[in-house]
């Protein structure tokens, strides 16, 4: 308990420096000789090429993307078709559901109940 006070302490006081730090920055003035010293790099971060730059790729990685999903999609799909090829018959017809058997209705469509114990026993 007293490691979570202290610490809470700590994170108050670091909370009020940062607090008093941002109030006093909109004083802190530019001044213009550093302005008009920028390097290439700088005006070049600051211009919208970079902006262009990154749309430019992200339409190429969504394109990307999209046409490598469907290429794994049809591979896939014969990868699929040749397990088909290879698995046995009898294991092909076993695949079918009986969902009458599962519910427990007869080929008549009428209910099977299970059998109700003898009261005699």
């Amino acid at each position: 308990m007293v490691e979570f006070i202290f610490s809470l302490i700590l994170m108050i006081c670091l909370g009020t420096v940062l607090y008093i730090t941002v109030r006093a920055l909109p004083r802190i003035e530019e001044s213009s000789a550093d302005a008009d010293t920028k390097s290439a790099f700088e005006r070049w971060a600051h211009s919208e090429l970079p902006e262009k730059i990154d749309a430019a790729f992200n339409n190429f990685v969504l394109k990307f993307l999209r046409r490598a999903k469907i290429i794994l999609l049809r591979l896939d799909n014969s990868i699929a078709k040749g397990l088909r090829k290879v698995q046995p018959k009898e294991n092909r017809a076993n695949t079918n559901i009986d969902f009458k058997e599962i519910s427990g209705q007869n080929s008549e469509g009428k209910e099977e109940h299970p059998s109700s114990p003898d009261p005699r026993e």
